[in-house]
Order: structure tokens, then C-alpha cells, then sequence
């Protein structure tokens, strides 16, 4: 026999898990007893960055990430970031301590009440062990709903007793669960696909997550077909250089339908279309077009508002919409007008974004988490390789710079840039002592506009013409960098900027610029 804790470790080293992301406090200390040394552990200084930092982690390895939190106060802090990595579709297994089971009747001092609840609906599958022999077991599972599609957290309570207890080793196993798809319904859509006069692709990011770049791009060449982005995708599914790509639809009813007229049959890719983010009147989809969805989400399927359905990875199903008959041949769409060029005789958010485009080092990646930023970034900064972008899918804040790190922890010989606002930077600050202490060469990049600039622009839909306590005055982004460890500079004109950006791009540690933009 072993220890539960030995066991566990045995099983993580088996699954590829040596990196533990983490804020522990008493409850998880026995946890840590004769630690591999081949182990990692990544400390981060509040739990939602943790939380983010393996999310950040496990989107860039394709593989689970362990969390480790302290009990229910710890489980609290992160649930913000729980959230995201839920919507994110992020394959995380998160662990949290909970008090010795012989005081568990007398509820005592930072025990976990509700453990199993406390994290959901925002967990796929969550736990606390019957028996102490049995934690290896649960972890396993953990692991394996995490990684079946759609991926996704789960957690497991464990008390603090548990770890010393003896149990059996447990053999780790394999799952293969990648769905190709009901074949008499993808030859459906091949065969309305090849028929259409005028087909559209949207590629949402679960197109990303599948691995499907390259079938997506065959796709849109095979069948001369225009490519937009479905609204608030967190990752780039097509290169926005290519010739059919069209653009990024916008979250609300109308406007889809709008950007979609005129096309007789939507195929969409890996993520939902109708993602609205402000209410809407009217059909979803244009008079006359025929809707087709493609992804591993079933929820997404279930509450598509028209048209067909196929539960399956995207690459796969791709494959056999590839081998489909053969369209007629279309002409293709025209190409999008290039825009003109920002002298930067104003420092805007687009000259920012524009220059980052212009001096990022070639297949550098992207991690964004500035809202109102967002219509500048996909004008100015396009992205074009595969795997090099991500950003929030829950539209919470506090993911982006933590995120980076994570990403640059997993992407070692890769630049990684870290695009965010003022306001969301603050959410998450503390996240630069674990770049500073890991040494983790991204460039923090602050949209510095001195306010909640997202919620001004929102606001205006709603005739607010002034919104009180939104505005962020004397923030100084460099001090807070320095004093935890990173250098940092500051740029308010053209000339500063460009400087500083190429610095930053450059270095081999982590760096911080700090632009005010107007």
C-alpha cells in the first residue's frame, strides 16, 4: 500500500500535471509533504489569479490544469475566474481543503460547508470523497470529465486527514472522446452546403479549441465562402489576413442579421451565433437562409433559436464536410478596404493598437482584456496564426493578465503580449509579483484612459450621458510594476511609444508600458 498522497501524485505525474497553480492555506498544507522536486508549484497572490494563471496554462498545453485552493474562503475569491474558465471551456481540476473529518459535526473554524455546491453550476463535476482511500480515485475522474468535450472545471474537496491515510496505487487510464459527428447529418449539410448560391462560414472559438485552422481555411477556399467571427469569440479561429475573411459580428439580433443578409446558408463553426449581449427583436437569421451548427457543446446545440444542429469536434466533422460533392462555382466575395494608416498625432487606442501590430515579434500571442478597446483591436491588430490569441469568454474582469502568464509559462520560446485596460489591470495587479518571480518574459501592455471607458460606451444605450464612480484617477501602473518586481515604462506620445513597445518586445523578462491614450 501507499499514501493517498503519493498515489495522487502518481497519478498527476501520469496525466502531465507537475504544474500545481496555487494559494494554500492550513487546510492543504499536508497536501504538500515531500513534494516531488520535479513538481512546479506556481504561487499566485490571490486566488483568482491563480485561477486564471492555469487557465492561461491549460489552453496553451491542450491539457487539464491543477488548482489548489483553501476551502471555502479560497473557493470564494476564485469564483470569478471559475466562471470564465466555465465559459472558456477550460479543462481545469481544482482541489480545495476542507477540515479533518472527525470535527466536520462541530463546524469547525474554516471548514467548507456545502463543499460539493458551493462551486456550481460553474464546475462540470465535483466531489468530496467518501473515504480517504477513495481521493485518488475522484481525482482521476476529475481529470477525465474535465477533458471530455465540451472541456471544463471540476473540483474535489479533500480534508485535511486525508493525505497520510494508506490506499492502493490506482493505475492511471485512457479516455478517447472525440465526437466525429452523426454521419448522415453531416452529409446533409455537405450536400446543402455544396447547393448553396451564396454560403457564409462563422467560426466561433471552439473551431480553435478542436484544432481545425487548417480545415477551416480548405473549407472557405473549397466553397468561396465569406468567413465572420461569431460575437465575443475568446480565440481566433481564422487568419483575419485572408482574403474571405469578413469581419466580427457584433452581440445583438439585428446586427447579426444585418452583417448576414443575403446569404441563403450559414454555417457556423465551434461557438454559438446567437450570443446577444443587449436585447433584440426580430428573426435570428436572415429571410430564406438556412442555418447549420457544428461544435462539441451540446448547450450551445440545445439553445441554438433556429436551424440544424450536429454535436461533434469540429476538426473531424470538417473532414467529412471536405470529402462532401462539389460546389458550382462561385465567385468569391470582394475584398475588404484597407484603412488608412494613424499618424499618431494622437495617441488613441487604435495608434496603440496599430503600432503593437506594426513591432510585435512574428507569431508572438496575444492575451486581451480590454472591453472597450475591443472594435480598435480587430480594425488595428489582426491576428494571424493559429493559437495566438485569447482573451475572456464570460465577459468578467481579471483574466487577462493573470492569463498571460500562464500562456507564457506553457509557450516558453513564444513572445507573449498582454493587451488590457486600465480597469481590468486592477482586478488582477497583483498577478505581476508571479511574472516578476518566474521571470515569465510577457509585456504588459495598460490601455491607460483614467476610467471604466466600457461602461461609458454601454451607457449611452441607455441614454446615461454620465456614470458616477467609474473614473480611475492617479493610477500609476509603472509604481505598482516596479515595486513588485518588473520594469516598466511610460509613453504619452508617437515617439515614446514606439520606444517603449520595442523595448518591451525585446526583453527576456517581464515588462510593463504603460500608454495614455486620449
Amino acid at each position: 500500500m501507499t499514501t493517498v498522497r503519493a498515489a495522487t501524485f502518481a497519478l498527476l505525474e501520469a496525466y502531465g500535471m507537475t504544474t500545481v497553480f496555487g494559494n494554500p492555506g492550513s487546510t492543504e498544507l499536508p497536501m504538500f509533504r515531500d513534494f516531488p522536486e520535479h513538481f512546479r508549484y506556481v504561487l499566485g497572490l490571490q486566488e483568482s489569479v491563480v485561477m486564471a494563471m492555469a487557465d492561461g496554462y491549460a489552453q496553451a498545453t491542450r491539457n487539464a490544469a491543477l488548482v489548489n485552493l483553501h476551502s471555502s474562503a479560497g473557493t470564494g475569491h476564485a469564483l470569478g475566474n471559475l466562471f470564465t474558465a466555465f465559459k472558456n471551456q477550460t479543462p481545469l481540476v481544482v482541489t480545495a481543503g476542507q477540515q479533518a473529518r472527525s470535527i466536520l459535526p462541530y463546524e469547525p473554524f474554516l471548514f467548507a460547508q456545502g463543499a460539493t455546491e458551493f462551486p456550481k453550476p460553474f464546475v462540470k463535476w465535483a466531489c468530496e470523497p467518501a473515504r480517504a482511500e477513495d481521493v485518488p480515485a475522484a481525482i482521476a475522474r476529475a481529470y477525465h470529465v474535465a477533458m471530455e468535450p465540451p472541456w471544463g472545471p471540476t473540483f474535489v474537496s479533500v480534508p485535511i486527514d486525508d493525505w497520510d491515510r494508506p490506499c492502493d496505487p490506482l493505475a492511471p487510464r485512457r479516455m478517447f472522446a472525440r465526437n466525429p459527428g452523426d454521419p448522415a447529418a453531416l452529409t446533409e449539410a455537405a450536400a446543402a452546403l455544396a447547393s448553396a448560391r451564396n454560403p457564409v462560414i462563422v467560426v466561433g472559438a471552439g473551431a480553435a479549441r478542436d484544432g481545425a485552422w487548417d480545415q477551416v481555411i480548405a473549407l472557405a477556399e473549397r466553397h468561396a465562402a465569406g468567413v465572420w467571427v461569431a460575437p465575443l469569440s475568446s480565440q481566433c479561429s481564422f487568419p483575419e489576413n485572408h482574403p474571405l475573411f469578413r469581419g466580427f459580428l457584433t452581440a445583438g439580433r439585428e446586427a447579426i442579421v444585418e452583417s448576414l443578409a443575403g446569404h441563403d446558408l450559414i454555417l457556423v463553426l465551434g461557438g454559438p451565433m446567437s450570443l446577444y449581449h443587449v436585447e433584440g427583436f426580430g428573426p435570428h437569421v436572415p429571410e430564406g437562409a438556412q442555418l447549420w451548427f457544428i461544435g462539441d457543446n451540446p448547450v450551445h446545440s440545445a439553445w441554438l433559436p433556429e436551424g440544424n444542429a450536429v454535436v461533434a469536434d469540429c476538426r473531424l466533422a470538417l473532414e467529412t464536410l471536405l470529402a462532401g460533392p462539389a460546389p458550382a462555382r462561385r465567385d468569391p466575395p470582394p475584398l475588404l478596404g484597407a484603412l488608412p494608416r494613424l499618424d499618431g498625432s494622437v495617441m488613441t487606442d487604435a495608434y496603440l493598437l496599430q503600432q503593437i501590430a506594426a513591432l510585435r515579434p512574428a507569431g508572438s500571442i496575444v492575451v486581451e482584456e480590454a472591453a472597450s478597446s475591443r472594435g480598435a483591436m480587430h480594425e488595428r491588430l489582426p491576428i494571424l496564426a493559429r493559437d495566438t490569441f485569447y482573451t475572456t469568454a464570460s465577459g468578467g474582469l481579471g483574466f487577462g493578465l493573470p492569463a498571460a502568464i500562464g500562456t507564457a509559462l506553457a509557450r516558453k520560446n513564444e513572445k507573449v503580449i498582454a493587451v488590457l485596460g486600465d480597469g481590468a489591470s486592477m482586478y488582477a495587479i497583483q498577478g505581476l509579483h508571479a511574472a516578476a518571480q518566474l521571470g515569465t518574459a510577457v509585456s504588459f501592455v495598460i490601455i491607460k484612459n483614467g476610467r471604466y471607458e466600457a461602461l461609458h460606451s454601454f451607457g449611452r444605450r441607455f441614454g446615461l450621458q454620465s456614470l458616477p464612480g467609474t473614473q480611475l484617477p492617479h493610477l500609476d501602473f509603472c509604481s505598482l510594476a516596479q515595486g513588485q518586481g518588473i520594469a516598466a515604462r511610460r509613453a504619452e506620445t508617437a515617439e515614446e511609444l514606439d520606444e517603449a513597445l520595442s523595448w518591451s518586445f525585446a526583453a527576456d523578462f517581464p515588462s510593463l508600458v504603460e500608454a495614455v491614450v486620449d
